[in-house]
């Protein structure tokens, strides 16, 4: 068997797992940190893979694959999981033919997330097994581990990653791939056909099948006592093994690597060898309360762990009452570096505008969800994927049933999605308000891809994760197919045509949707000459669009940074007054 070291990323480790593993299938959807996982297993040759309109289609697929009688992988951040929820308590009961994985992206922290969850808890109420890699070459490890638990054990397993590891890069022992020949499919409706009669008797299969992995899991290769100083015993998981290990050298360490179901008979042993018991965990209590439920006395930090955010070894200095070692910091002040829309993003104009009518808007998820921030200050919620047009339809009955004197009365409502969101769970959000005759404006902000996560295709454009043959979803067909009686397609650069049709749409007493087409300005990277300014009346209407390459000088007139614009012209449409011109470029 051939061996090569390469520096892999934790996500790039758990693509050549797979691959290792002899894994034929991969499906997902893009979501940080977990998008490189997919898109590195994609480039293999000899497998197939694809970007599913949403987490719980990925799923499906993976799970199709798996009754096939092949190895598949599925791929998704946390808050994919929910979305996934559904066949994943399904599959829980059901179990699989050939290995199913499920690689779910944790992020503590939230650094391009709307909450931070434990992937653990999902695991615990679907009862299948999770394991928890604490760098990349364990990465590699336990996904192949993972699929040879999930045949032997009949059960989808999720692999736990965070964002540390997904993105941090280690040397990794790459080896040979293993064929994997295909498992033969048998039609058995008590296992693959769930309703209630069989699913009561798959339900006493997984209860059997706990127990068997609980007493599998207290020998495995996913328990490791480390036993030093035994005045002082952690037990941790993960990626926090590293932080524990930097920050108490001496101490005696338990690490898991699976930790549902947990190891409870090789945690029990390690707390009768150590005086006193730690727990130590990044922004969850899970490991926690699996423990104490096991009658182990926790012994009290110095310093509580807070209970949110990432971990990191000086916390665990802290908690254990070490002394913290103080790095020299930068004391001179920094210019904020908030986030922005992008010089000459299609966005812009469309949320300038809806400021400019006070709408009340529902946005969604996407980088379109910058439009919160000031200058452009326009969105009013954003919940999750395809909750903008949902949130909009409840907001127009809340104005529609109750009393009229509520703030929102006379306001325009709006939602905001994106392409890909639209395909990924906004177009069951039109369906229901066009079934419900709801009224309202929907405004699809189509930018031709996934910007936020990377400029992954998507339905819309029509482009797949291996440029297979495929074809573009018509957003405005669809629309007329669902119902939607008024449907306009717009050029959102233009701010007559989006003042235009956003001006005629509030006006109606139905169901209005906006098709606003651009390509994204990192998609397409044409630029032109920049506009000129003269006899600037320092009116700050041009800066109320938020661009990046628009400031002042030092008299207040505006001023163009030339080095980031891109001559898209959009300030000089803002301008009341004429000052900036776009004539004469090329």
């Amino acid at each position: 068997m051939a061996v090569e070291s390469k520096l892999l990323s934790g996500n790039e480790a758990v693509a050549q797992g797979a691959w290792e593993a002899g894994c034929l299938i991969g499906a997902g959807y893009p979501g940080t940190p977990s998008t490189e996982a997919l898109e590195a297993f994609a480039k293999y040759d000899d497998v197939y893979a694809e970007w599913a309109p949403n987490e719980k289609v990925a799923f499906e697929v993976a799970s199709g694959a798996s009754m096939g009688g092949v190895r598949a992988l599925v791929t998704m951040k946390h808050v994919g999981v929910n979305v996934a929820a559904d066949p994943l308590y399904s599959m829980s009961y059901i179990g699989v033919n050939g290995g199913l994985v499920l690689f779910a992206a944790d992020d503590p922290g939230i650094f391009s997330s709307q909450n931070e969850q434990d992937t653990r808890f999902h695991a615990l109420g679907a009862r299948v097994p999770l394991l928890e890699p604490a760098d990349p070459a364990e990465a590699k490890f336990y996904v192949k581990q993972a699929f040879a638990i999930s045949e032997r054990f009949d059960t989808p397993v999720i692999v736990r990653s965070t964002v540390r590891l997904s993105h941090t890069k280690a040397v990794v022992e790459c080896e040979d791939r293993a064929d994997q020949p295909r498992k033969e499919y048998e039609k058995s409706p008590v296992k693959w056909v769930m309703m209630p009669a069989n699913a009561k008797v798959r339900r006493k299969f997984v209860d059997a099948r706990v127990e068997e992995l609980a007493e599998f899991n207290n020998a495995s290769v996913f328990v490791r006592a480390d036993y030093r100083d035994t005045s002082i015993g952690v037990i941790c998981a993960g990626v926090t093994y590293n932080h524990v290990r930097e920050a108490l050298p001496e101490a005696s360490v338990l690490k898991l690597g699976m930790t549902y179901p947990i190891p409870d008979q090789a945690i029990l042993d390690f707390a009768s060898r150590v005086d006193k018991v730690y727990v130590v965990e990044e922004a969850s209590n899970y490991l926690s309360m699996q423990v104490k439920a096991l009658g182990v006395q926790l012994s009290e930090f110095v310093e509580p762990i807070p209970p949110d955010d990432e971990l990191s070894p000086g916390i665990v200095r802290r908690a254990f009452g070490i002394e913290t070692p103080e790095f020299d910091r930068f004391d001179g002040a920094l210019p904020p570096r908030p986030p922005a829309l992008c010089a000459g993003c299609p966005h812009r104009l469309v949320y300038s505008e809806l400021r400019r009518m006070n709408a009340v808007v529902n946005g969604d998820i996407g980088c379109y969800t910058l439009g919160a921030l000031a200058p452009l200050s326009s969105v009013d919620s954003v919940v999750d994927m395809g909750a903008s047009l949902s949130m909009a339809h409840g907001m127009e009955l809340a104005r529609r049933f109750s009393d009229k004197s509520i703030a929102i009365d006379g306001r325009p409502i709006v939602g905001v999605i994106g392409d890909s969101t639209f395909a990924h769970s906004g177009i069951t959000s039109l369906l229901g308000t066009v079934y419900n005759q709801g009224s309202g404006t929907l405004c699809i902000l189509d930018n031709r891809t996934t910007a936020m996560t990377g400029m992954q295709g998507n339905p819309v454009n029509g482009i797949t994760l291996q440029n297979r043959p495929s074809r573009e979803l018509d957003l405005v067909k669809l629309c007329e197919a669902l119902g939607v009686e008024d449907v306009q397609r717009v050029d959102s650069q233009n701010l007559a045509e989006v003042r235009a049709a956003l001006k005629r749409a509030v006006a109606s007493d139905g169901l209005s949707v906006i098709v606003f087409c651009s390509p994204c300005r990192l998609l397409v990277r044409t630029r032109k000459e920049p506009p000129t300014i003269s006899d600037c009346k320092r009116c700050g209407a041009c800066l109320k669009i938020g661009c990046p390459a628009l400031g002042t000088d030092d008299e207040g007139c505006a001023k163009i940074d030339e080095m980031q614009c891109i001559g898209c012209g959009q300030c000089a449409q803002v301008c009341p007054f004429g000052c900036i011109s776009s004539e004469g470029r090329e």
